[in-house]
């Protein structure tokens, strides 16, 4: 990518890129990855590419042009300073913030030096400590789907419960009867 961003042709087929990458996403996440060795950022981007989550190191002059005329474009300017990692999710809105707090918590000492800048979700801006807490906390497509499902059984769960509940009544009543015919006689 650098030596593609070396000639003004090439800095704006990058930007185009950034662009389209910016409008297509459900959310992106914001990283400053400065301190972490070759290895956590490899191991990060594996962790990045298993959940189908894009991720860039990108000039921060170049995500500025890139988002020039969006809505949020210059209140992302004072994120955009330093070390610049862009996690573009494009299905699951919650996947980068996930795996992002999963790797801090589970690199230790390597997974510190990870610091989220900021967040987008549906054009609005979120900081560090909301991407984390609540973006990396929401549920994901596949849970959402479970959820759905559950919401769509559990009517007919109750409607076959209704149309047992006469029948089982009767038994019931035919076991009580029973027991107080046997202790008769």
């Amino acid at each position: 990518m650098a030596a593609a961003t070396s000639t003004k042709a090439g800095k704006t087929t990058v930007i185009g890129e950034v662009k389209g990458k910016f409008d297509r996403a459900t959310s992106v996440v914001l990283l400053d990855y400065k301190g972490m060795t070759v290895a956590s950022a490899t191991k990060l981007r594996a962790n990045f590419r298993k959940a189908g989550v894009e991720y860039k190191v990108v000039k921060n002059t170049l995500v500025k042009h890139a988002l020039k005329g969006s809505a949020y474009g210059s209140k992302l300017d004072t994120q955009l300073t330093g070390m610049t990692g862009v996690a573009w999710s494009y299905e699951d809105p919650s996947a980068a913030a996930k795996i992002v707090k999963a790797f801090r918590k589970d690199e230790g000492e390597a997974g510190q030096k990870l610091q989220v800048k900021a967040g987008l979700l549906d054009g609005s801006i979120l900081d560090g400590k909301a991407v984390e807490d609540q973006l990396a906390t929401m549920p994901g497509k596949d849970e959402l789907r479970a959820m759905l499902l559950a919401t769509l059984q559990a009517p007919l769960t109750q409607f076959v419960q209704l149309l047992q509940a006469p029948t089982q009544n009767l038994v019931y009543l035919l076991a009580a009867r029973e027991q107080e015919l046997e202790k008769q006689g």
